[in-house]
């Protein structure tokens, strides 16, 4: 990470990975994607331990892209630890997952995600979905300055 504009992929799938790494790049978002497999890892991320401890504290995403369904710890805790913390509280997060369960969706809202996403099944509409996500979060979305 280099300071540039980045973002926080949660996701545990790697070929949930790739096509949301593929669909951001055919649609020339250039920005790094930055990836933990699970929810304990994206904890370390926030936190700065393990493979992330020498991470600048200053240099966060510039959205979240949250699946709710994940090992060790579930996204909606990680959500929930993300909106405790004063530097991260205002991170734009977007939950991204295949669930369409009212309790996720409600919960998510709860919790302080910004958005709620269903992963589509088909590729193409993956892709599309990423598209304006990535539209709106990384080039219209504005962020306030500092924490």
């Amino acid at each position: 990470m280099s300071g540039s504009p980045f973002i926080l992929l949660v996701e545990d799938n790697p070929d949930d990975e790739e096509l949301t790494r593929l669909a951001l790049r055919e649609h020339g978002m250039a920005n790094e994607v930055v990836v933990v497999r699970d929810g304990a890892e994206a904890l370390d991320f926030f936190a700065r331990r393990g493979r992330h401890a020498g991470r600048d504290p200053s240099d966060l995403p510039q959205v979240v892209l949250l699946d709710l369904n994940l090992p060790k710890i579930d996204g909606l805790t990680v959500l929930r630890r993300i909106r405790e913390d004063p530097r991260t509280s205002l991170l734009p997060v977007v939950v991204l997952t295949s669930s369409e369960d009212d309790d996720d969706i409600a919960g998510s809202y709860r919790s302080g995600a910004n958005s709620f996403v269903r992963k589509p099944v088909d590729f193409d509409e993956f892709r599309e979905a990423v598209h304006h996500l990535g539209m709106y979060w990384l080039l219209l979305n504005r962020l306030p300055e500092g924490p």
